[in-house]
């Protein structure tokens, strides 16, 4: 694969040090699928691409893929330490200064991904937890379609609480199928995940 790392060259150990945990919600249904780390050639930065295997979301509609991509981008200084976090979530990039190992939360059902212990009102308006758990009731007849296509929840049944309980621990760099360097990743992505994939930004701001 063009770009592509050998497991010992110092970026490949550099994205795999710096890759994510990620905290899933405690009842999250869909696995991992696949997840690619992409090394930008010029900027301190690295991409981490994330398959889940499906949204709880929209999966009755005629054809659809059973996927769902995210993505978190980690920058870092010239000693390799973590200094800034950004993650994608739903049409917005969210972003913070970050020390220590990085962290993501990880939302049921539709893999938002927000920084870890993250204000919950610094989040856009109308895309806050509390108004996708309440849309969820609202779309309740929605999750229930897809069951009817895909293999998936009937929904969720818990309290707020438990909705933003991120308790469940994925490490990201035991789960990471390659890691490439490259400024544009779509033909290794492509590769990776299939096509089509969602083709979200690259690269934050």
């Amino acid at each position: 694969m063009a770009g592509a790392l050998a497991p010992t060259d110092s970026l490949a150990r550099l994205a795999r040090r710096l890759a994510p945990f990620l905290y899933l919600q405690r009842d999250e249904w869909f696995p991992l699928e696949r997840a690619v780390a992409v090394v930008h050639p010029t900027r301190p930065i690295i991409a981490y691409h994330l398959l889940w295997k499906d949204d709880v979301h929209g999966s009755w509609i005629p054809f659809t893929v059973p996927t769902d991509e995210e993505v978190v981008w980690v920058g870092y200084d010239a000693s390799g330490a973590p200094t800034d976090l950004w993650t994608y979530w739903h049409g917005k990039t969210l972003h913070t200064p970050w020390q220590g190992t990085p962290a993501v939360d990880v939302q049921w059902g539709k893999h938002g991904s927000l920084p870890r212990g993250i204000i919950e009102s610094d989040l856009p308006r109308f895309r806050t937890l509390n108004a996708f758990y309440a849309f969820h009731y609202i779309a309740i007849a929605d999750i229930l379609l897809g069951r009817l296509t895909r293999p998936g929840p009937l929904g969720f049944f818990h309290s707020y609480a438990r909705y933003r309980d991120f308790s469940r621990v994925l490490v990201l760099a035991d789960s990471l199928d390659v890691v490439v360097r490259t400024a544009e990743p779509r033909e290794q992505l492509e590769a990776v995940f299939g096509r089509p994939y969602s083709r979200k930004s690259p690269w934050p701001p």
